[in-house]
């Protein structure tokens, strides 16, 4: 049983954060699954959102100052298993306010923030970051005040596309005694040689749609679908257009996906939904 911080994990297999994606019902079901740890999607700490989080997951938190963080991770402190920075985020918005990845340069303002997480919080401190020729510097100002780093081996140029730069993501390992959480390209395929070098691993994108991915890891025999998914969003009142939106990534692999998909988009109401997807 490996730990981050205070915190022991059942095991090393990870729902990354996503944003749009890791609402409520669909983390709980990765972690009924089986996933060791689930993560929230990026939340603003100036948010007047109501958010659920019965599910007690890492709480990811994005801003571009420290402003909000200290108030928003007190009234959280009992939700979150531990909180976690974003420094990854290639989106246009993050450059645009300078969150994310493109926070990079700003070491001062880094460090900022993790002084502020860690004054506020006992629970453990984990960051996700992107390669970039800054990664190294930000590690060493991790060591200070967290526990655990994450590191997506793409540039924030690539976004999503590309290969991601194992090498450059072993070498980050190979300079850091914090424990280290692989992302890129994670699935039930390269999972356990990811593993031996890396102490955790993350799984985006081969989640979405598809949380029996962390039942294959570790060799339950659950299933979950799309049906559990709508259980948990009616019981969380999840708005309609999400639900739609979840329901269109629950399509994978099924036979005619495509015309499925073009139905579930132009779907006006849950039972419509269900008619089309069951």
């Amino acid at each position: 049983m490996k730990k981050i911080g205070s915190l022991k994990l059942e095991n090393p297999y990870f729902l990354a954060p996503m944003a749009g994606i890791n609402d409520i019902a669909f983390r709980i079901l990765c972690k009924n699954a089986g996933a060791g740890l689930v993560y929230t999607g990026m939340i603003n700490p100036l948010t007047r959102e109501e958010l659920a989080f019965d599910d007690k997951p890492a709480i990811q938190l994005f801003a571009a100052n420290e402003r909000g963080i200290a108030k928003f991770i007190n009234k959280h402190e009992m939700d979150a298993v531990l909180f976690d920075f974003n420094l990854g985020c290639p989106a246009d918005v993050a450059k645009r306010q300078g969150f994310g990845s493109f926070m990079h340069n700003n070491l001062q303002k880094i460090e900022r923030i993790l002084e502020v997480m860690r004054n506020s919080t006992e629970k453990p401190i984990t960051i996700k970051l992107r390669k970039s020729n800054k990664a190294e510097k930000i590690i060493k100002l991790a060591e200070k005040y967290c526990d655990a780093i994450a590191i997506h081996a793409r540039t924030s140029k690539q976004g999503y596309s590309g290969e991601a730069d194992i090498k450059f993501a072993e070498n980050i390992k190979k300079k850091t005694n914090l424990p280290v959480i692989y992302s890129g390209d994670v699935d039930e395929n390269n999972a356990e040689e990811l593993l031996k070098t890396f102490d955790f691993v993350m799984i985006g994108r081969k989640a979405i749609g598809h949380p029996n991915v962390f039942a294959k890891l570790i060799g339950r025999k659950e299933i979950y679908g799309f049906d559990d998914y709508l259980k948990l969003s009616k019981k969380y009142k999840l708005k309609f257009k999400h639900i739609r939106a979840q329901s269109i990534m629950f399509t994978k692999g099924m036979e005619g996906a495509s015309r499925i998909r073009e139905r579930l988009s132009r779907a006006k109401s849950i039972n419509e939904i269900v008619r089309i997807i069951s």
